[in-house]
């Protein structure tokens, strides 16, 4: 990974990419993420070869959150098979560096980590913070019919706060 460089990259592009290499949720439509109040894409290239994408926006259920306004999700983590090992952990440090940068309001970051197929090394190694697990829930209701979900497995939320909120 030391020989990437990061590079914010359009929704559109993050999203093909993502449906390419993303081991358990390949779709998520790009417009599912520019219309949010902040969102970033990032890409891990070296020359113009794309190994890996982060997809950012603020939380989908970010009104379930008092300082959900203040939050960035990591809605997607995708790396290339031909990635180096450490990638993720690569990828995680360098865009929360990008987003204090780009977003100086954000204060809290979040994932969600699918149970049945991953672990949470990689935030681990990040020092991020397991706060939550919850059962995997269908979106659709009796008023709102949603799309078939891509995992109903339990999630673990990861946190990792930026910077201290002013009082």
């Amino acid at each position: 990974p030391k020989d990437f460089n990061l590079y914010e990259i359009p929704a559109k592009l993050a999203c093909e990419y993502n449906y390419q290499w993303h081991s358990r949720l390949p779709k998520i439509h790009w417009s599912n993420v520019v219309r949010n109040t902040h969102y970033v894409c990032y890409g891990a290239f070296i020359g113009i070869e794309c190994y890996a994408v982060g997809i950012w926006s603020s939380p989908v259920a970010q009104n379930r959150f008092k300082d959900g306004k203040k939050m960035l999700e990591l809605r997607r983590l995708a790396i290339c098979e031909k990635s180096p090992k450490y990638t993720a952990t690569w990828m995680l440090a360098k865009m929360e560096k990008a987003i204090k940068k780009k977003f100086p309001e954000i204060i809290r970051l979040i994932s969600y980590q699918d149970t049945e197929v991953h672990s949470g090394i990689i935030y681990k190694a990040g020092n991020w913070k397991a706060e939550n697990e919850t059962k995997g829930i269908s979106w659709t209701t009796d008023k709102r019919k949603r799309n078939k979900e891509q995992s109903m497995a339990n999630k673990i939320r990861w946190e990792r706060i930026i910077t201290k909120p002013l009082r």
